[in-house]
């Protein structure tokens, strides 16, 4: 199975649920947001699993290729590092938020989505980056 692919293809799925669930709240479609962020929670465990089985597999990272720009190289490690950072937020925020959704506590519910969406959008946004920087960017000849 070609994981980096299937973890970016979930990351860009999980994007899509993102906006769309944020959509439906705007369009006060309460239930239709609350299975579409569900779902996203899903798409994103889904993902969780995959890349930790993947990087167990291959037991640890893949270096960025040596020949591209520096330019290249510092934008990648950039996004990367600001992307790892966020990313271990998303779970517990998400938990939390997802929480406070299912119990009808829309004060607290509100209070974490302002926070979690942003941050759980920036880490699905560029989980698609660094898969196209790291594995689609053609190498220099």
């Amino acid at each position: 199975m070609d994981f980096p692919a299937v973890n970016a293809s979930l990351n860009a799925l999980a994007t899509i649920l993102l906006v769309v669930g944020f959509i439906l709240i705007k369009q006060k479609k309460e239930t239709a947001h609350k299975w579409t962020m569900l779902s996203c929670f899903l798409v994103s465990s889904i993902f969780l699993v995959c890349y930790l089985i993947y990087h167990y597999q291959k037991g640890g990272g893949t270096p960025f290729p040596q020949s591209h720009p520096s330019w290249l190289r510092n934008t990648y490690f950039a996004i990367l590092i600001s992307h790892i950072i966020l990313a271990v937020f998303v779970p517990v925020g998400a938990m939390v938020t997802i929480r406070h959704g299912l119990k009808n506590n829309r004060i607290k519910h509100l209070r974490w989505a302002k926070v979690t969406f942003p941050i759980w959008l920036y880490v699905s946004v560029t989980g698609v980056v660094v898969y196209w920087l790291l594995y689609q960017v053609p190498v220099p000849s």
